[in-house]
């Protein structure tokens, strides 16, 4: 973690240096997961000719070079540098929700660059933040993960103590943020269709917002250029839900989709998202 540290203290401009040969590398040397983001993008986007695709393709693995020395720039970026990269365009749609002490769910997705979203919400936003996280196989990844995540404040629940700190801290005014996009390995899946494919999405994202009666909003995330970005707040549903309810899952991928519609090299193609297909009923 020092070493790691140590590098952190390099200004951007030599970290961005180290991200092009690191761009270089992965994607003319070792071709890092080539298949699968090609695969990813030729079946979200079959209407799009190949040059457009190999377009995307490639701006994709400059932008996951960058999010790569981005994130660990976190370990000591200020406060007020991360909050002038990363700033909310409308944070202050949740001051009427501090106000009545009200807390929130925040429903954010693998756009560029997501821990920089996750770390600065801290900054940015009128509530504190929890965050729910999926423990690391690695251990100094999950240690690296946690504690740039809660540099500013914000608080970790790991996501199988969920429906536990959910209502353990139900009391403590809050926002609860989690990514997700990724594949539902743990629990029931909820099966939708997502960028012209069938895709399965956690359904426990329903069941929290039952369980908690908290509104949810969607958090979109905007690469602006290089260094910089910008998040905003779209609300999608409000209380009361009905168990069973999956609206916010619904409401979720449709403002996902159109947010990689618009940019699509923004988002984390090179996860085996697709990799396994609905259950015929």
């Amino acid at each position: 973690m020092l070493f790691l540290r140590l590098i952190s203290y390099l200004p951007f401009g030599v970290l961005y240096r180290i991200s092009d040969f690191l761009f270089f590398v992965s994607y003319r040397v070792l071709k890092y997961r080539r298949n699968i983001v090609w695969n990813n993008l030729k079946n979200s986007f079959p209407e799009k000719p190949e040059m457009e695709l190999r377009k995307i393709e490639k701006q994709f693995y400059a932008n996951l070079c960058d999010y790569g020395v981005e994130t660990l720039k976190l370990l000591t970026i200020s406060k007020e540098d991360l909050s002038k990269r990363m700033p909310y365009l409308n944070g202050d749609l949740l001051n009427p929700y501090r106000d009545q002490q009200q807390s929130v769910i925040l429903l954010a997705s693998h756009q560029f660059n997501w821990e920089w979203l996750v770390t600065s919400s801290s900054i940015n936003l009128p509530l504190p933040i929890d965050f729910i996280y999926q423990k690391q196989t690695s251990e100094l990844f999950d240690r690296f993960s946690t504690v740039v995540r809660t540099r500013f404040g914000a608080y970790p629940i790991e996501r199988q103590s969920t429906a536990r700190e959910a209502i353990k801290r139900k009391s403590i005014l809050r926002a609860i943020a989690i990514v997700v996009d990724q594949f539902p390995t743990f629990e029931k899946r909820y099966w939708t269709t997502f960028l012209s494919q069938d895709t399965a999405f956690f359904r426990g994202v329903g069941q929290l917002t039952t369980l908690t009666q908290y509104p949810a909003f969607y958090v979109e995330s905007k690469k602006i250029k290089r260094g910089y970005y910008q998040a905003r707040l779209i609300p999608l549903v409000s209380p009361p839900f009905e168990k069973g309810s999956e609206e916010v899952v619904d409401k979720y991928v449709a403002s996902l989709e159109k947010s990689i519609q618009e940019l699509p090299a923004n988002w984390l193609w090179s996860h085996a998202r697709w990799k396994e297909k609905k259950p015929v009923s």
